[in-house]
């Protein structure tokens, strides 16, 4: 079992120390014993520990910057939902693949966010001008908001304020199965809650620092049992050698698990690996001794937005995946619905 996260190292702000939950979290780190430095912003967070690169990344993994969000414009977050919510940013796991790797760049320490109340009213704005329409708010497309959560309490907030809202709804995903402090919140059947899910050995070889498989399961289960609407993002989809029997098996083992009421309302979200040149270069550096197989000649090249393209598999291979894994949610969750494949 991964333990919850415990941050190495403390960066505070000093405008966060205006907002309750910034003096709350200050109190919090220092009763734990927590190194605490201040800083005048998250970008000035310099000299970090660390002999070398290797040891300086790996420290800010492990290190929290407590801070206030200035820009309260929300990104779009398709196809997941309409608008990204920003509550936290930086993830204290070390998934190889992850697209965090280019767009933190030199910054992976993890930042969240204490006016939280600021970020509400600006949701508050867009749901406004959607309205009667729902709109839908993704909370981990920068983070994976669950595995701080137990120190800052910020998702379950989150959670409870949509519950009492008309028209918007909340959604997030997560590797970590720390979910106990979430099951009492008031969510009202407002919140989806997402579990990322990978074959065994992806999880194994490609996932250091998140919850084991069978512990991200059990946790699904309790989430259902807390009447959570619930879903699965299966991500990213990759093809090693036995990758069809890996997946089977995580279908199969979710059937198991899950009681039949959650199989009800249940979504599934199917995204293949993909690499951008830029991201196979900080892999390498992060990750010399990986598995991850990013060989260019292997994939189709795709255009994207900004300009970057990315190499996804084949067509004859993403045909193979979504018909493979299609099936298996047909055969094991028949009443469940495909979001998308991506």
């Amino acid at each position: 079992m991964v333990k919850p996260f415990v941050p190495e190292l403390v960066y505070i702000e000093p405008r966060a120390l205006d907002y309750p939950l910034g003096r709350e979290l200050k109190e919090k780190f220092e009763g734990m014993g927590i190194e605490i430095r201040e800083t005048t912003s998250h970008n000035q967070v310099r000299n970090l520990p660390g002999e070398n690169d290797f040891q300086k990344y790996r420290m800010a993994k492990s290190t929290l910057v407590v801070g206030v969000r200035k820009t309260l414009k929300f990104d779009t977050s398709k196809p997941s939902a309409e608008y990204a919510i920003p509550f936290a940013t930086g993830c204290m796991g070390h998934c190889h693949y992850c697209y965090l790797q280019t767009t933190m760049g030199s910054k992976p320490y993890i930042r969240t966010y204490v006016n939280t109340d600021e970020v509400f009213e600006a949701a508050e704005k867009y749901m406004k001008e959607r309205a009667p329409e729902e709109t839908r708010f993704e909370a981990s497309c920068t983070s994976d908001i669950v595995g701080i959560d137990h120190l800052t309490h910020t998702l379950k907030h989150a959670i409870e304020y949509f519950g009492q809202t008309e028209h918007g709804r909340l959604r997030f995903v997560t590797k970590f199965a720390h979910v106990d402090h979430l099951l009492d919140a008031k969510h009202n059947g407002r919140t989806r809650f997402r579990f990322s899910m990978n074959a065994d050995y992806v999880i194994k070889y490609l996932e250091p620092g998140t919850s084991r498989l069978d512990d991200r399961i059990e946790a699904a289960a309790k989430v259902a049992k807390a009447g959570y609407p619930l879903g699965f993002i299966i991500a990213p989809i990759y093809l090693y050698d036995d990758w069809k029997e890996g997946y089977r098996i995580l279908f199969e083992k979710l059937h198991a698990k899950l009681p039949d009421y959650a199989t009800k309302d249940l979504t599934f979200e199917l995204i293949q690996h993909r690499f951008t040149k830029p991201a196979k270069r900080v892999i390498q550096k992060n990750y010399p001794m990986t598995k991850l197989e990013m060989d260019e000649e292997k994939r189709k090249y795709k255009w994207g937005r900004y300009g970057i393209g990315k190499y996804v598999y084949q067509k004859d291979e993403q045909e193979d995946m979504k018909s493979t894994l299609g099936g298996y949610i047909n055969q094991y969750f028949p009443e469940a619905s495909l979001e998308y494949f991506t």
